[in-house]
């Protein structure tokens, strides 16, 4: 049944009256839009909300009012016991990004005065663990990788400088199918990242490398691609349309295939390469931090785990049980003082 209209004391005792979430979820959305916030974090929220919704719906839910802490655990509960079709679970961030937009939501609703309190101040949403790489792409595979595209042709020509690009920077797919003409600057070998994760900017060392092929593109091929002279995306599919992130993805899995390279994650690949040999090659944290457009430290740290062949180095060269340096100390101190180059930490 509908919830009665009520009161909220202290409030000149302005009677509210029953909103179906559905009106409140399009209101979020809009202000969501409206104070900022990008298009694929209003994306989130209204998928994240449909999910809620429609489970509200099932248990005769129909009110932002009718919700209170219970209902919002018996919810995580259905998430979390939830299973797809191959059934597997949802994995914890998807939970967890169908949890988030909840509080966000409530708290939404507190302030535009449409319920006293909100019922998700208090939730706990599950843990996410960080997880290593499953596989981070070798210097040997990233070329194998490389010399795929057929460069004679301009699909060859644009896939080439996809592929160095992604490997140079590190960007993420998103960030790769919003770049437009004006954001690469080839006499500096860099670009700008425009409205990147959490709607910040960022300037990128692009290399010469991958610039050289970009300048080959949009010289020898993009003009072949763009059906509209008014487009200024710098990457076009045979369509002359920008990318989505999808076909971007399948495009790079493709020449993964055909490196027979087996491994999940096509372009985010490309970011863990970018990363891992940086840091292997001394490159400061922070630095790496500052490139990959990480907000937390945190999560650039999970690539220093990666970083295995500087501790196998560190490790041959201090450990005595792998020296063979024996019970001499001061023949095992000289022998480390000449295998322990600086530096060669992660």
């Amino acid at each position: 049944m509908p919830a009665a209209a009520r009161a909220i004391p202290g409030r000149n005792s302005e009677v509210l009256r029953p909103i179906h979430l559905r009106a409140d979820q399009a209101a979020f959305i809009e202000w969501t839009r409206a104070i900022g916030l990008s298009e694929q974090t209003a994306c989130i929220r209204k998928a994240a909300l449909g999910y809620f919704i429609r489970w509200c719906d099932v248990h005769g839910i129909r009110t932002a009012g009718e919700v209170d802490r219970s209902t919002l655990e018996a919810y995580q509960g259905y998430l979390f016991h939830y299973r797809k079709k191959n059934g597997l679970p949802l994995a914890p961030n998807t939970q967890v990004a169908r949890l988030n937009p909840l509080r966000a939501f409530f708290k939404w609703l507190v302030r535009a005065e449409r319920i006293e309190f909100s019922p998700a101040a208090d939730l706990l949403v599950p843990r996410v663990p960080r997880h290593l790489p499953a596989h981070v792409l070798t210097v040997a595979e990233i070329g194998r990788v490389m010399a795929q595209p057929d460069t004679t042709t301009q699909v060859g020509l644009r896939d080439r400088a996809i592929l160095e690009l992604l490997y140079s920077t590190g960007i993420r797919r998103m960030e790769l199918v919003r770049l437009d003409i004006r954001d690469v600057l080839l006499e500096q070998d860099s670009l700008i990242v425009r409205g990147g994760k959490g709607g910040r900017d960022r300037m990128l060392p692009a290399g010469r490398r991958a610039c050289a092929w970009i300048e080959r593109y949009l010289r020898d091929a993009r003009e072949d691609f763009a059906s509209n002279n008014m487009d200024e995306t710098l990457f076009l599919t045979a369509y002359g349309e920008p990318f989505l992130k999808n076909r971007l993805g399948d495009l790079v899995k493709g020449y993964l295939v055909g490196a027979e390279i087996a491994a999940r994650g096509a372009c985010h690949m490309f970011r863990h390469a970018c990363a891992t040999h940086m840091l292997e090659n001394g490159a400061d944290i922070r630095f790496i931090q500052s490139m990959l457009g990480h907000s937390d430290l945190s999560s650039t740290q999970i690539y220093t785990r990666v970083c295995i062949d500087s501790l196998r180095r560190v490790h041959a060269a201090t450990h005595p049980a792998v020296c063979g340096f024996g019970s001499d100390r001061v023949s095992w101190k000289r022998s480390r003082s000449q295998h322990l180059a600086p530096n060669i930490l992660c």
